[in-house]
């Protein structure tokens, strides 16, 4: 796997699309898909209650205090990416077919990674507890936040979200297990914290399990049908052009307000992530079985253009630290 560390290719990316491929190949259905269905729900409320039990409150508060930072974030998170979504609008059918455009809409009221972020951040040489804070607060805030803006969004093309609905499903299936997680940290945290790799390929898997089950019944409604080469060719455009204007927008925003190169490390990093821990799951819960391979179809692939070019980014920020330090 050494040549997918160099093109800063995702191993669990590659992993992802053998799913896919499976999936296509042989769809689960029937009885088999009832029971994957079952299977998958209670995967999910596993994962958001590992989520909830792996955050740290220390770490939160830690960099709690740095409310301009946090402001910048939420409001690329949360603002300007949904109005780059709108924007999509304006493509003609021809080039972005209208289910691509509402999974594009769907990535942009999602909330900020967790995981990379940080990471990145740390690389970078930035602000890693303000990062820890920002990124944990826009993970919680999305499960509330992204179903109103899905609602929103999505409302100007079809009109036929039921957003308290999916608050209430939200809410049920994944915030209720996120709080008992959390709650039970003082008991489970130390073995959590003990055994992050074990916990890591539980979410990994459930998030496996959700996307084999979201394109078994995709597959059996005609997606690959609906999905040329072409689109998705102009899927990853878009996904490179959305990630460009954030990314710009967001050291611009740093340099304007005064913050100074860590800090801006951190706003870069963390205001231009979309969770592909939290999306997957939470389309399945948002979305008709049938429509949620479509919709995260284009999460799957702005989560590896993410990656890759964050990961360029970061070792550029690193590098320019570096020479900026006086020799001792």
């Amino acid at each position: 796997m050494g040549w997918l560390q160099r093109l800063k290719i995702d191993r669990f990316l590659v992993v992802m699309i053998g799913v896919v491929v499976i999936a296509s190949l042989f769809p689960a259905q029937g009885q088999i898909q009832n029971g994957f269905e079952m299977l998958t729900t209670a995967a999910i409320a596993l994962l958001f209650f590992m989520h909830g039990a792996k955050l740290s409150r220390e770490a939160i508060v830690a960099g709690a205090g740095h409310w301009r930072l946090h402001l910048v974030v939420f409001l690329s998170t949360f603002v300007l990416f949904p109005l780059l979504g709108l924007a999509m609008n304006l493509l003609p059918p021809t080039i972005l077919p209208p289910p691509l455009v509402l999974g594009f809409l769907y990535l942009c009221a999602l909330p900020a990674t967790v995981q990379s972020a940080i990471a990145f951040t740390s690389v970078a040489g930035g602000n890693v507890a303000a990062a820890v804070c920002s990124a944990s607060a826009s993970s919680i805030l999305g499960i509330f936040l992204s179903p109103v803006l899905v609602g929103m969004l999505i409302h100007t093309q079809q009109g036929d979200t039921d957003t308290l609905h999916a608050i209430g499903k939200i809410v049920l299936q994944l915030m209720v297990p996120f709080v008992v997680g959390h709650l039970a940290r003082p008991l489970i945290g130390g073995w959590v914290d003990r055994h992050r790799r074990l916990i890591n390929l539980t979410d990994r898997s459930s998030i496996l399990l959700v996307v084999y089950v979201a394109f078994s019944e995709a597959v059996s409604e005609g997606i690959w049908h609906q999905v040329t080469g072409y689109a998705l060719l102009w899927v990853l455009i878009c996904s490179l052009v959305l990630l460009v204007v954030v990314l710009v927008v967001n050291t611009l925003a740093a340099r304007l307000f005064g913050f100074n190169t860590e800090d801006e490390i951190t706003i870069v990093f963390c205001g231009s992530k979309k969770s592909l821990a939290n999306g997957v799951p939470m389309a399945n819960v948002l979305f008709p079985a049938a429509s949620v391979g479509m919709m995260v179809l284009p999460l799957m692939i702005f989560h590896q253009i993410q990656l890759m070019v964050c990961a360029v980014l970061a070792q550029r920020y690193a590098r320019r630290l570096k020479q900026n330090q006086p020799d001792r």
